[in-house]
């Protein structure tokens, strides 16, 4: 055996109870983001509280709340995830619905529910986002023929997708809408719809963008400062100038955690959508780069789960980690290309790092579902190895063959 094949052996989580790798990422992110909340909210929370903890323990009550919320979903079958999609997605347009008739309004915007006895606000659109893909996943198993060969069988997850739309924008939260075309799109992208119908609802995409972009002011100023930020760096162009700051000054090594000074009142959201600039201007390049290779082992497993499930006939499984996995990269994606300045700015959260109770918890969900998904796909594999064994002439077993497949 090659040193590769023994290195690739090693690195196999192929006789774990679940994909290890998923759960080390998480969990490392989750941990990572704690540190950088407590050390990016420190100056803003004693000022806001005389507490500079206060957000760090709230954030840390948050975390071990996720954890055994899903605790509790890895419990729970995938059968009854898929049986319950309809009435999750209506839950979900009813959440959005409600945001809109009383929601609490907070920088100019109405995205939260404020429920009695519960000590944070509840962000509507994270939970509408892991709706909306359990019921896109449960479609998908039943209509995936009619998906491929149908426009009108592809087209109903869309108008599904525009009743959404239309509530978030109301809101407004853009940054919502973006990531569930795309992860919308991406899942009927997997499942084998045609690419040329995907040219086509592009162009549409991308002039009710351009629509969008410029219908209200506050989105053309961010177009216009994205483009040239240190035209208006004391107005529109300020969050990005601070972040830009910030990343400059990080250089190679960082200038150590703790000792950020962009979040010193620079830096307006620092613990929240920002999160990376101050992360990238405490611990460096190599340091960002560790976190964004965290979220790509994060999302590489998640698809690896994915095709797992597909391959072991468990469609449901398949599309649901498709959806995730795509629903956690987009969202990272977004969230950092703000942060540095190669996309618009949007108020997306940095998935398992930002603070923020709804984000949090609904992550950990999905990162539940995933290793539910991965359990009932190897449980699926194991019983269908002793049949396959059984109907070989002799009895003999299968010739192992992991050509293509993943640690």
């Amino acid at each position: 055996m090659s040193r590769l094949a023994r290195l690739r052996e090693s690195l196999s989580t192929r006789d774990q109870p679940c994909d290890g790798w998923l759960l080390v990422a998480a969990l490392a992110l989750m941990l990572v983001g704690w540190v950088m909340v407590t050390s990016a909210s420190s100056e803003v929370a004693a000022s806001l509280t005389g507490n500079a903890w206060y957000f760090s323990i709230r954030h840390g009550i948050f975390l071990v709340a996720a954890l055994v919320v899903a605790a509790g979903v890895l419990r729970v079958p995938l059968a009854w995830w898929k049986a319950n999609g309809p009435l999750l997605l209506l839950t979900g347009l009813v959440l959005l619905a409600l945001v809109l008739l009383v929601g609490r309004e907070i920088n100019g915007s109405k995205r939260w529910l404020s429920l009695p006895g519960v000590p944070f606000n509840l962000q509507a659109s994270e939970l509408a986002k892991l709706f909306l893909i359990v019921y896109l996943a449960g479609y998908l198993e039943r209509f995936l023929a009619e998906v491929r060969g149908q426009w009108g069988a592809f087209l109903r997850p869309l108008v599904v997708l525009g009743l959404f739309g239309v509530l978030l924008i109301l809101e407004p939260d853009y940054g919502a809408v973006v990531v569930m075309t795309g992860c919308v799109m991406g899942m009927l992208l997997m499942a084998g719809a045609p690419w040329g119908r995907f040219l086509l609802l592009a162009l549409l995409v991308a002039a009710c963008g351009a629509l969008l972009a410029i219908a209200e002011p506050y989105r053309l100023a961010r177009l216009t400062s994205f483009v040239d930020p240190w035209a208006d760096q004391f107005a529109s162009g300020y969050q990005l100038t601070q972040a830009l700051i910030a990343f400059g000054r990080g250089s190679w090594l960082g200038m150590g955690l703790g000792n950020s000074v962009q979040k010193l009142f620079y830096l307006p959201e620092a613990h929240t959508d920002f999160v990376f600039a101050v992360l990238a201007e405490e611990l460096g390049l190599f340091g960002a780069v560790g976190v964004i290779g965290l979220f790509a082992l994060l999302v590489w497993r998640a698809m690896a789960v994915g095709r797992r499930a597909e391959l072991a006939g468990l469609p449901f499984a398949a599309y649901l980690s498709y959806g995730i996995a795509l629903v956690i990269g987009a969202q990272a994606f977004i969230n950092i290309a703000v942060s540095s300045g190669m996309l618009p700015t949007k108020g997306l959260t940095l998935p398992l790092l930002s603070y923020g109770g709804s984000s949090l918890l609904v992550c950990a969900i999905m990162v539940a579902l995933l290793l539910r998904a991965d359990i009932e796909t190897r449980r699926a594999a194991r019983r269908a190895r002793p049949t396959a064994s059984r109907n070989r002439p002799g009895g003999r077993p299968e010739p192992s063959d992991s050509r293509g497949a993943a640690p």
